[in-house]
Formats: structure tokens, sequence, C-alpha cells
């Protein structure tokens, strides 16, 4: 029945011998009579329950669904093409049909061609859910879904019946007791991942000192007294970590109120917190005085220093009890990076003065003396007195 549209329903019509029987259909339709003789051959004995009214239309996709339980499809938009199965995926109708006013198929036949992405739908009958109260109760399952509602930002908490991936009736759930609501809480935290959480560059900052600390013991131990506190561990750890926190926690903008700072410090039992200083230290002190912020962020750290307060250091800093040393971004006097070395040594003896001849010719006024090894450190200009 080509051009007839994908409706089943006019196909059985043929088969029950109407007027609507065209020509080029009498061989098919005689095939199709001769196969269910031959299948009602099979048969053993008559039909132990009847149905009532077995002509009734919705019958037939009462059938296909028994047939293709996975192929129970759902209209995504009153009037649309596109329709979402029972088994997850999509499918659609190529042109306007006359099924595209029913909000619930099951579909027949189905198929797709390379570079399609959703499948087409061929063959298919409508579909009355409230099947699923009766004869197919045994393809509906109930979950208690405990979710957020990310338009609104608030908590949901319900009762589903699904077909597969499809939602055949919601109610909303009463009396839902804290421990439900916090395990509802830590699945979206692992679904949207930690920046849920209000982290802070210096929190980010502590995390990597924590964990540069960790790495260094675990390159020569099997472990560490340095808790694991990277993403994937956190994640993997929210119930003992994060859960006791989060009672007041009703709306998505309640994240924002945790205190993520002593949440996250509390880890670190004493007196670690005293060592992190000690061995991974906010900042260094340089020749000049001047104390400079270490920056975590890489491996290994970064200190980022003018190149003149560093005058008299013969070697390149190190942290962690002398176990990592640091990166150093020597900087111009309007901190620019003129050489990145975790080889001062090296610097001054091979390349300082060929960096001093370019400096000098940008910054004629600063001090950049011939020994930087015996020369006075200085965050200014010049040293004081010259």
């Amino acid at each position: 029945m080509r051009g007839a549209g994908a409706d089943l329903h006019s196909r059985l019509t043929l088969l029950a011998g109407t007027e609507r029987a065209g020509r080029g259909a009498h061989g098919g339709v005689q095939r199709a009579r001769q196969l269910s003789r031959q299948y009602r051959g099979y048969l053993r004995g008559g039909p132990k329950q009847a149905v009532a009214d077995p002509d009734h239309p919705r019958w037939l996709g009462a059938l296909l669904a028994l047939a293709y339980p996975d192929r129970v499809a759902q209209q995504r938009r009153a009037g649309g093409a596109e329709y979402r199965l029972a088994n997850g995926r999509a499918a659609l109708f190529a042109e306007p049909d006359a099924l595209m006013k029913e909000p619930w198929l099951v579909i027949a036949d189905l198929g797709s061609r390379q570079g399609q992405r959703e499948e087409r739908i061929y063959l298919a009958a409508d579909f009355d859910p409230a099947l699923f109260d009766s004869v197919l109760a045994e393809q509906v399952s109930q979950v208690d879904q405990l979710d957020w509602d990310e338009r609104e930002g608030v908590f949901r908490a319900e009762r589903q019946r699904k077909v597969g991936e499809l939602i055949v009736s919601r109610e909303p759930l009463t009396g839902l007791d804290d421990s439900a609501r916090g395990q509802a809480l830590l699945a979206l935290v692992r679904r949207k991942g930690l920046e849920l959480l209000p982290w802070t560059p210096e929190l980010r900052q502590w995390q990597a000192r924590v964990g540069l600390l960790r790495g260094l013991d675990l390159e020569k131990n099997a472990a560490s007294e340095w808790p694991d506190v990277g993403n994937a561990a956190l994640l993997d750890q929210l119930e003992h970590w994060l859960l006791p926190y989060l009672g007041k926690v009703t709306r998505l903008s309640h994240f924002a109120n945790l205190d993520l700072s002593s949440i996250l410090h509390n880890l670190l039992a004493w007196p670690l917190p005293q060592r992190l200083e000690e061995q991974a230290p906010h900042h260094l002190s340089v020749p000049s005085g001047s104390s400079v912020r270490l920056d975590y962020s890489e491996h290994p750290p970064i200190l980022a220093v003018r190149l003149q307060e560093l005058f008299g250091l013969a070697d390149t800093p190190r942290i962690a009890g002398g176990r990592q040393i640091v990166k150093l971004h020597l900087l111009s006097p309007a901190r620019r990076p003129v050489q990145v070395t975790q080889d001062l040594a090296s610097f001054w003896k091979n390349t300082y003065q060929e960096v001093k001849k370019d400096l000098k010719g940008r910054y004629p006024k600063h001090y950049w003396p011939d020994d930087p090894l015996v020369a006075q450190p200085t965050a200014r200009a010049k040293p004081r007195g010259t």
C-alpha cells in the first residue's frame, strides 16, 4: 500500500476484505491470509480467554506492544514528527502523516539509512496508554525519582510509572526522609561535578598543595599521610566529607552558602595543617626581602619573581623539605617573563649576560650588575645607596 501512510489500521482493513482493498494489493493480501491460516494450524485448541470487543482499534496497538515492547513510543511535542521509544532511541516521520496527531504509538517497522541520526517510522499504530493498567501491566515499572528541577532550582521527589525510558505517569512523593534527600543531593553533585560547590582560587591552590605532597610521598612509598583530595577522590567520597553539611540545602542556590573552606580543611587531621604551611607554603621569601606567592596550579609550582630580587641566590629554591624544586619565571621590571628555568645556577653562568644586555637596553635606569651572585638584590630600580 504505497502512498497510504504509515497507519497499520489501513492494512487490517485490506485483510478484512473491505472496499478499501485496491488493485495490485490482491496478491499480497492472499499471501497474508495464507500465512494466517498456517499460523492458526499451529495452535492447539481455542483461546482460553476471549478479549472483550476484539475488533476495537486499540487492540492493534496492544498486540504490537506485546510483540515489540521496546517500540512503544511517546511524542516529544504535540503534533510533531519525532517520537521517543521505550528503548530510549528516537524515531520520526520523514513526511507528514496522519498518525502525527497521536501522542502515543507502537512502531512496527522502522529503520535508518547511512548518515541519518534518527530512525524513520515506516509502519505504526496508535496506542492507548490506559492498556498499561490492564493487559500490559507487566511492562510497567515503578521508580521513586529524587532529583532537581534545574529550571526552577528546587528539589523534586516523585513516584514515576515507567515503560522502559518513557514516563507513563508521575505523582509527588511525600514524607521523604533526610537520608533519601541527602543521597539525591549527592547524585546531583556527581552529575554536575564539583564546580557546583563554591570553590575559590585559594581553595584550588590548597587542593594542589595537598596533592603535591601526597604525590611526592607516593613516588617513594606505597602510602602517604596526606589524603587524596583530587576531584575524582572527592566525588567518590562525597558521603564522607560533604553529606554531613547538606542539611540546609533545599535549593540549588543554597550550595553557594556552604563553607567549603572549612569543610575541606577538616579533611586534614592535626598536625597536617601545620605541616602543609611548612612544606608547601603560600609564599617564599627571596633575597630582596619580598615574600612572593607560589602558584601550585602547575607542576612543578611556579615562583614568578623579578630577576633583580634574586641577585645573590646561587641555587633554585626548593620546598617540601627539599624534595621539590620550583620553576622560576624570571621577570623584567615590567613583570614580563624573560626566562623560565629550574636551574638558576646554570642561568647565572650561561644565560644571564645575554639577558642583561637586553634588559639594560630596555631599562637603563635599573641595576644590572656584571656578577649577579655577589650583587645586592633589590625590589627597586636600584639598591639603596647606589
